[in-house]
């Protein structure tokens, strides 16, 4: 579960970093991102060394120690980015971060999707759904670590802020969506099935739904509203809330997924 996490926040944070307006936004911010993702990266490579076979117990197509060499390179990378940002070689910067984004991206489909189920319908709706979790924490994170980073550059542009802002609603509406449709693929199959949906299965659910989409929702609402006026440190404070109910609705939605292998 450690290291799925940390894959899906690497996933995320570095898909940001290649939508922003990176033009606007000072080098510094860049290097602290990259250090975030270079501890990240290391969390993943110790605690997939720990692992007995492939992620969740999941027949995944990568095994721990192919994690864990991936791990491994998003480190090496991320360390590099850290270089390369405060020297001004954005260029080399940037393709380092893409690099990023699609290794990690590729841990995270790889490394919990199962093997059966990769090129079915319901398949598909769970990696979508893994991209997505990764999307609104990386979302979340970034633009509570960006609008802190106003403290240091008071005269920097309020686009890019608001930018990760939009991602942060999309991302959550898509993560809705698709597990609105994973819901529903799985109550057509347990009640074929004749299986069980329990309480604690629906307040794991409320939870999830919360925290990963709703919440975000509300959270992303709530900043666009507030940027009208500039306020970037106010955004910050409702930014940091919506990391915390990001978090908390990756990890309940993570043990529906080890219970159930729901989609969510």
């Amino acid at each position: 579960m450690i290291t799925q996490f940390a894959f899906r926040l690497i996933f995320g944070l570095s898909f940001v970093w290649c939508l922003m307006p990176r033009d606007q936004v000072t080098s510094g911010f860049f290097r602290i991102q990259n250090l975030v993702t270079l501890g990240l990266a290391v969390l993943a490579a110790v605690s997939a060394g720990r692992l007995h076979g492939t992620l969740d117990g999941t027949n995944a197509i990568l095994s721990a120690n192919n994690l864990q060499l991936i791990a491994i390179g998003l480190a090496a990378c991320s360390y590099l980015g850290s270089i390369l940002w405060p020297l001004e070689r954005r260029v080399g910067a940037t393709r380092v971060a893409i690099l990023i984004a699609v290794l990690s991206a590729v841990g995270v489909l790889f490394g919990s999707v199962p093997s059966e189920q990769l090129t079915t319908w319901s398949g598909s709706i769970f990696a979508i759904s893994e991209l997505s979790i990764g999307a609104v924490s990386g979302s979340a994170v970034a633009g509570m670590l960006l609008g802190h980073w106003y403290l240091t550059a008071p005269t920097m542009s309020t686009l890019p802020l608001n930018r990760v802002n939009s991602y942060l609603g999309v991302a959550a509406a898509i993560r809705l969506v698709f597990s609105g449709i994973g819901l529903m693929l799985y109550s057509q199959s347990s009640n074929a099935a004749g299986g069980h949906w329990s309480s604690t299965y629906s307040i794991w659910l409320s939870l999830d739904w919360l925290g990963g989409s709703i919440g975000q929702l509300i959270v992303s609402a709530m900043v666009w509203r507030i940027m009208k006026y500039r306020n970037t440190q106010a955004a910050t404070g409702v930014l940091f809330v919506g990391v915390i109910l990001a978090f908390l609705g990756e990890m309940t939605a993570a043990l529906l997924r080890q219970e159930l292998n729901l989609p969510l």
